[in-house]
């Protein structure tokens, strides 16, 4: 077996690109993630989203170190324990979309981020996907197809394989906020159509929590 750079062996030497061909394809398929960032940028320009993009990745980074000791276990097996995540993180949504409506405080000229606001707009980020019990279910169920118990400790594999996935998406995220900032700048400077942005990304965060609530752990 051939040993990969990063660690890590792999019994056929075409699985590390089937790897990343996977995690391609997962990462563009739009998620919870997706929308949050997306609502954000929408909401706060280009650098709420890069912010919430790295959010995003800790909260990744969160579900890989679960998985890597098998804490993520407890959700796969655990009804009771999915189910209390998983209304805690719908709930927690749903609330961030009402609040986004009802918050009136807009102006017709673009806003300034300051430093409070990045850090709220990170750690909701992070609470958002950490909040979500489909993530850990994810990173449990997807990359140990990737690991070879003959190549070291799987714990170590987790962690790695985790890293290029969390990045991966963060990556994939960070650009969607480049794009999508552009159009949430158009919108703030037309006052008529402040109140419509609002109420999309609002209704965005409301969405995602609906989602999440209804969600089924085999799905």
């Amino acid at each position: 077996m051939g040993k990969l750079s990063l660690g890590f062996s792999m019994t056929d030497p075409t699985s590390f690109s089937l790897f990343l061909a996977a995690v391609a394809v997962i990462t563009v398929t739009p998620g919870p993630d997706t929308f949050y960032v997306l609502g954000r940028s929408l909401e706060q320009g280009r650098l709420a989203g890069m912010v919430s993009s790295l959010g995003i990745f800790v909260g990744n980074l969160g579900h890989t170190t679960a998985a890597a000791v098998g804490l993520s276990a407890l959700l796969m097996t655990s009804a009771l324990a999915f189910n209390i995540v998983k209304y805690v993180g719908a709930a927690y949504l749903i609330y961030l979309g009402i609040q986004t409506i009802l918050n009136r405080d807009h102006g017709s000229a673009l806003p300034t981020a300051p430093r409070a606001s990045l850090v709220k707009v990170f750690y909701q980020a992070i609470l958002t996907n950490l909040l979500n019990p489909k993530a850990a279910l994810f990173f449990l169920a997807f990359i140990p197809q990737f690991i070879d118990p003959a190549a070291g400790p799987m714990a170590l594999q987790t962690l790695q394989l985790g890293v290029i996935v969390a990045a991966t998406s963060s990556l994939w995220l960070a650009l969607i906020a480049a794009v999508v900032a552009a159009a949430g700048h158009t919108l703030r400077r037309r006052p008529r159509l402040v109140a419509l942005q609002r109420w999309i990304t609002g209704s965005l965060f409301m969405g995602l929590g609906l989602r999440l609530a209804i969600a089924d752990s085999r799905d």
